[in-house]
Parts: C-alpha cells; sequence; structure tokens
C-alpha cells in the first residue's frame, strides 16, 4: 500500500473521501464544509435517520452535489473524544472493508478530528497505518488456489495541516515497519514444522542479514553447543532428527560502537511434541506456534534495519525441537546446564526453560545492557491471562515499567506478574539443584523463577506470550506480538 499526505482543501479533492461523523448529528469540520457545499445533504441523511454517527457505521455516498469525489465515505466514531485503542482499530478495519467492496483505488482521510482519546495526531495515524497492513495479510504459501484478491485499493491518503508534515511522515515511516516486522514475524510462525525447523530459522535469519551492512549473521550448532556446555538446550533436542541451531543477528547502529546492546532472546520450538511427557493429539499441531518468540525476534530486525535505528542490539532465535524418540531425555535425568547449575527434569514437556537458561548464559559474552527474553514458555500463563495480554516479569522493577509502557503506547499489552524468592522455593529438587517445574500453582511465575537463576549478571525481563502469540478456532493464525511492543521499547530507548 502507498501512503501519501494531504493537505489540498477536503471540498478540493478528486479522491475518493473519508470524513467523520460523531452521535449527537454532531459532525467534524470537513464534514460540515462538505454539507454546507452539497447543500445541506448530510443534514438530511441525519434528518432522516439514514446516518447516526454510530460507532463503526460506515455509509457511502456517491456524486454529492457540488463535490467533485466519486465517493465519500461517512465513519461513525459514536460520541466525540471517547474512542479507545481497540474501537479505533475496529472502525479502520470496518472502513477498509467497505472501502474495498467500491473498488475505490485511492481514498483521503480526514484525520483532523479522529477522537481517539489520550491520543496524539502520531498515534492516530500508526494505528491506522498498522490496521491497514494488518487487513491485507493472508497467507497462503500453501494453498494451490489463492484467495482472489477483489480490491483496487492502492494509495491511501491522510489529510493533514501543514505543521503536522514532519510527524506525520514519521508515523507512517515507523508504522510501516513495524507493520513488516509483524507481517514476517507471522509468516514464520504460521509455516509449518516440516519446512520450519531450526535449520531453516537460521537459513532465514541469514537472508535477513544479507540485506542490510548493519546486520551480521552467526549460528551456533550442536558441536559447539557441546563444546561450550550447553548441555541443556542440547538434552532438549535429543530426541529430534532435526539438530538444534541457535542462530544470532547482531545489529550496529549506535553513534557509539562500543555502547552495550540490547539482547532479545526468542524460544524457538520450531515443534513441541512435549518430548517423552507427550502431549495430548488435540491442538497439537497448534505447536509448530512454539517459535512464536523468535519469530518475533526476527520481524524487530527486520524492521530495526528498515528504521535504521541508532542502537545496538543482538536478537538470538534459540532454535530447537522436542520429540519422543529412543535418544529423548527423560523424566528424572540431572542436566548440568552451561552456567553449571544441574536440574532435575520432571517433565519433559517443560522444555522452554531449558533451552532458555543455557542461551541467557550464552548471551553474558556480550556483556548486555539487557536483556529480554520472549516465549510462549506455559500454559499457565493462558489461564491467567487469556489471549489478551502477555505475561512480563523482571528481576529489575525499571525495566519493567519501560516495558508496560512500552505496551500501553503500543496497544500491546502486557500485564506484570511478581517474582518474589519465595516461588524459588517450588523448585527445590532432592537431587539437583533445581527442578524444571514447580507444581501446578503459579505455573507462569515458576517459570520465570527458573529464568531467574541464569539472569544474574544483568538486567533482564521475560515476557510469556503462550496466550498472545497465536490465534485459534476460526481465525488460527500467528498474531506477529509482541514485535509492536518492543520496538515500540527499543524507540523509547532512542529517546
Amino acid at each position: 500500500m502507498k501512503y501519501s499526505l494531504s493537505n489540498v482543501a477536503i471540498t478540493q479533492v478528486q479522491q475518493d473521501i473519508v470524513i467523520t461523523v460523531f452521535e449527537d448529528s454532531e459532525f467534524s469540520a470537513n464534514a460540515r464544509a462538505l454539507d454546507q457545499l452539497s447543500q445541506n445533504y448530510l443534514t438530511q441523511l441525519v434528518n432522516a435517520k439514514e446516518i447516526s454517527g454510530k460507532q463503526g457505521e460506515v455509509a457511502i455516498l456517491r456524486d454529492l452535489p457540488n463535490i467533485q469525489a466519486k465517493r465519500v465515505f461517512l465513519v461513525g466514531c459514536g460520541k466525540k473524544n471517547e474512542l479507545n485503542e481497540r474501537q479505533f482499530k475496529q472502525i479502520v478495519s470496518k472502513l477498509i472493508t467497505v472501502v474495498n467492496e467500491t473498488q475505490s483505488a485511492h481514498v483521503v482521510i480526514d484525520t483532523t478530528e479522529i477522537a481517539l482519546r489520550n491520543r496524539d495526531f502520531y498515534w492516530h495515524l500508526r494505528f491506522a497505518v498498522e490496521t491497514i497492513e494488518e487487513c491485507g495479510y493472508l497467507f497462503e504459501q500453501f494453498k494451490s488456489k489463492k484467495t482472489e484478491k477483489n480490491t483496487a485499493l492502492k494509495e491511501v491518503s491522510f489529510y493533514i495541516g501543514q505543521a503536522q508534515r514532519d510527524l506525520a511522515n514519521q508515523a507512517i515511516q515507523q508504522a510501516v515497519a513495524i507493520a513488516n516486522g509483524v507481517k514476517i514475524a507471522k509468516d514464520l510462525s504460521n509455516m509449518p514444522a516440516n519446512v520450519c525447523n531450526p535449520n531453516y530459522l537460521a537459513e532465514q535469519a541469514k537472508k535477513l542479514a544479507e540485506t542490510s551492512p548493519l546486520l551480521q549473521f552467526a549460528s551456533i550448532d550442536e558441536e559447539q553447543m557441546a563444546e561450550l556446555g550447553m548441555n541443556s538446550y542440547l538434552a532438549v533436542s535429543q530426541g529430534s532428527r532435526n539438530e538444534a541451531k541457535m542462530s544470532i543477528l547482531t545489529y550496529k547502529n549506535h553513534p557509539n560502537p562500543n555502547a552495550k546492546p540490547i539482547v532479545l532472546v526468542g524460544k524457538g520450538l520450531t515443534f513441541d511434541a512435549g518430548g517423552i511427557s507427550l502431549k495430548p493429539a488435540e491442538g497439537m499441531d497448534e505447536m509448530k506456534y512454539d517459535m512464536c518468540g523468535a519469530a518475533s525476534v526476527f520481524g524487530v530486525m527486520n524492521a530495526l534495519t528498515q528504521l535504521e535505528l541508532p542502537l545496538n542490539v543482538i536478537g538470538v532465535l534459540a532454535g530447537c525441537e522436542n520429540l519422543p524418540g529412543g535418544n529423548a531425555y527423560r523424566p528424572g535425568d540431572i542436566l548440568t546446564t552451561m552456567a553449571g547449575l544441574t536440574v532435575e527434569v520432571l517433565n519433559t514437556d517443560a522444555e522452554g526453560r531449558l533451552v532458555l537458561c543455557d542461551a541467557l548464559t550464552y548471551v553474558e559474552r556480550f556483556k548486555p545492557e539487557l536483556v529480554i527474553d520472549i516465549a510462549t514458555l506455559t500454559g499457565a500463563c493462558v489461564v491467567a491471562l487469556g489471549a489478551h495480554h502477555s505475561g512480563l516479569m523482571s528481576t529489575d522493577d525499571d525495566l519493567a515499567k519501560d516495558l508496560l509502557e512500552a505496551a500501553e503506547q503500543a496497544h500491546d499489552k502486557a500485564w506484570h506478574l511478581p517474582l518474589g524468592e519465595e516461588y524459588q522455593e517450588q523448585l527445590k529438587s532432592n537431587f539437583a539443584d533445581l527442578a524444571n517445574i514447580g507444581g501446578r500453582w503459579g505455573g507462569a511465575i515458576t517459570a520465570g523463577a527458573f529464568l531467574s537463576n541464569f539472569t544474574k549478571k544483568y538486567r533482564w525481563a521475560h515476557l510469556d506470550i503462550a496466550g498472545t502469540a497465536w490465534l485459534q478456532g476460526e481465525n488460527k493464525g500467528a498474531t506477529g506480538r509482541p514485535v509492536r511492543l518492543l520496538m515500540q521499547f527499543l524507540l523509547n530507548q532512542i529517546k
């Protein structure tokens, strides 16, 4: 989609126009101008109760008197200044659906009075562009018959004042980059596990690095992991013929080349059958999504290169596959992690933390400013928070606060869960330093508590995205979360 800006008087615009109307017969300034020019045509519709300004209502007016535009789309925004982010995105999505049905090729959207509460002009544009991009997403790489695209829409212009031009351009540029990051994260997540294995993740990371001089690629294979003592990571991979591979993308663009990097570690279980502690058959196909943490890191690295942000960031894709087999690790096994701590395996389906603990130890060598791991880690987090908020845990309150702020700004919500030392009590083992599960209660928190034992040398936060990384049912598919949250966090680091 092409995005542009327009400050031609709305009454002179020749392209199709989108204007807002509110409940209680309240028009925006541009709606009033069109109404007056069209001999009170809009007022007549209101009086006839054909339009009400109800939230999400979209009316198409054709060939209005004295109006050059062929079509005028009237969009109901409810009561003025009362829209929240979710409602705004729903309205934009409904609008684009209606526009596509008309075969309109170019629309000019009046954004001057969009009533999104507690948000400024920048966010109106950014959310609009992100939503428009989301509307066009399809994953049909493996379908022999593709969905026929009937839309003619090629360009969306935003009507703005001249003084807002720089901020508008920034909003569009950042929205497009973030939307692209979300898209490629979704594409990677939606790939079937017979295609997307740990080596495939590494290949995609290598290809991404080849697109930008700001990126460098490296990978760690199983032989190197063994030399490094990453026995916990390797144990999870034992049951699979697809070897584990950890991919590392290094982005360097900070004005100070010696600035400490921000490190993002993504869980990349390209398929998780649970190992010997086999998962139920129902819904197991969705365990291809157990690599959504790695996919989100991949999406962030793509957006970073597109925006060329002045930061140093390292993205780690911890690729692995957890299957039952003759060589699979077992409940009761005791593993020695890269950090030297021993772990008693009580459940082989608590594998993500066993991969991540070695990955979190490995990244110490980068002397990071901070580390954030992103993982579809626990079903317990889904029980606690559902599909709306990602779980956030951190040993650093300031870092947690910054991530929550970014989540709120980007409307990619997270919820701060506690991480007190009392949760460590549930991880005690009679035979090793730690058990890999802490019992039924507080399962998302005890998983975070387990990881915290391997993050003593840097500021650290953990995002459990088990409930937010993909949708189930009729709309089944990856969401690309939390790319928006992470990108907003990185944008805030520049400020």
